[in-house]
């Protein structure tokens, strides 16, 4: 049995199964099983997550039970087959096909030879498998080729266009550089990318920030330069916020939902450890989190507490010089690092969604200064989520006024999907 593939396996019915993020799962498996070669359980496993809804569609054309029917164990291994046999040259077709029956018969016994059947026979007749087209549906053709739910293609063609869609939606497929933000507290960016470079790591400056690197063909920068607090690990994406909110020494900033505590970290570097950071989460074990980055990277001015924000701490208000508030969401931006977003079910969380961040950001404006900053943030690509939300709640609340907003997208500036909207809270 193949130790990478097993490791795979596991990783897969994890997140199939039990719901599990795909980052964590693959952390939890790959520490259990050590797998022998880390990049190809990697590049599987998130391989198949990336095209399941593609993988699906192939298989379909070859089992009579419907996909639906199919036991999660036998699935998960007739899509790790054939997406070895599709995308990854370094595996020979008979290896694919041997090393899945091997797992079969480990995990869905009684079902090897039906997985057996199913991979020769796509080798036979592969070449008829076709993609619903274009122009006999344009949604059903991009939910398959890209492995989307319909619903987000259908939001993105109606949002966006068809064009930027696809766009946006193939850059959502590619693998992402692990981007990390330089403790300057400790160290700065030239002298940590040298002793990176002397470990072997192939090292590139941040394309936005000159407190980012980027770091090529890592499977988890960890260790002693992690566990020492040089460095954390945070997508330009959501330090494009951090800047945009542009911290000063000495002022007292409020972080809202901020677990697990990349950006009230990244705010309290920006300070450069002077003056007052609050940090709320409705969880007290998320708090922790937010306890342990702190103490981790050697900032002493964050303080936590467990907080509803969508509800005011009535002894902070108009206490802050600037508030975040990077309020819960879809996370369609951030597919590339975790590619089970992009097969959420349209439910009713979905559907309140914006009630509850408009409700979270109006609670948390009390808090601002006159004169101060706010800034209304997401991990996502959705307008129902972004402007739709800042321009109703500037509609309500006229003494703020908007002062820059961008929407950060992987198919143009490389990072995650993100939305910022800085206001300004008016003098008078």
């Amino acid at each position: 049995m193949d130790a990478n593939r097993k490791t795979a396996f596991y990783i897969l019915r994890d997140v199939e199964k039990n719901k599990a993020y795909s980052n964590i799962a693959a952390n939890n498996h790959m520490r259990r099983q050590d797998p022998p070669s880390p990049s190809f359980t990697r590049e599987l496993a998130f391989g198949v997550l990336r095209n399941k809804l593609y993988l699906d569609y192939i298989i379909g054309n070859f089992v009579r039970t419907p996909i639906q029917k199919l036991r999660a164990e036998e699935l998960t291994i007739l899509r790790m087959g054939i997406y070895q046999i599709n995308s990854m040259n370094s595996v020979p077709e008979y290896a694919a096909v041997n090393e899945s029956v091997s797992l079969a018969r480990l995990f869905a016994r009684g079902r090897d030879g039906f997985v057996n059947g199913v991979l020769r026979q796509y080798l036979r007749d592969r070449e008829y498998v076709t993609l619903p087209t274009r122009e006999d549906d344009l949604v059903r053709h991009l939910s398959i080729k890209y492995s989307y739910d319909p619903w987000i293609v259908k939001l993105w063609i109606e949002e966006l266009g068809a064009a930027k869609a696809e766009r946006l939606m193939s850059a959502g497929d590619d693998i992402p550089p692990l981007t990390i933000r330089v403790n300057t507290l400790k160290t700065d960016r030239n002298n940590l990318k040298k002793r990176l470079l002397e470990r072997g790591f192939n090292v590139y400056d941040g394309k936005m920030f000159k407190n980012a690197l980027l770091i090529e063909g890592a499977e988890a920068i960890s260790g002693r330069f992690y566990d020492s607090g040089l460095y954390s690990i945070q997508d330009e994406g959501a330090l494009a916020a951090v800047m945009e909110l542009d911290p000063k020494p000495g002022e007292t900033v409020i972080d809202v939902c901020a677990a697990p505590g990349g950006k009230s970290t990244a705010i309290a570097e920006a300070m450069k450890n002077n003056g007052k950071v609050i940090a709320f989460d409705i969880y007290k074990r998320r708090v922790r989190l937010i306890d342990q980055q702190a103490k981790r990277l050697g900032t002493t001015i964050v303080g936590t507490s467990v907080w509803d924000s969508t509800h005011t701490k009535n002894e902070l208000i108009d206490g802050a010089d600037r508030v975040i508030c990077d309020v819960p969401c879809t996370g369609l931006g951030t597919v590339r690092h975790k590619p089970e977003i992009k097969y959420k079910e349209w439910d009713a969380d979905i559907e309140s969604l914006p009630v509850k961040q408009r409700d979270i950001l109006t609670a948390s404006s009390r808090y601002v200064k006159p004169g101060g900053v706010l800034v209304y943030c997401t991990c996502t690509v959705s307008k129902r989520e972004n402007e739709a939300v800042t321009k109703e709640f500037m509609k309500k609340n006229k003494e703020f006024v908007e002062v820059g907003r961008k929407q950060l997208t992987p198919d143009e500036e490389g990072t995650d999907g993100f939305y910022i909207c800085k206001m300004q809270r008016l003098e008078k």
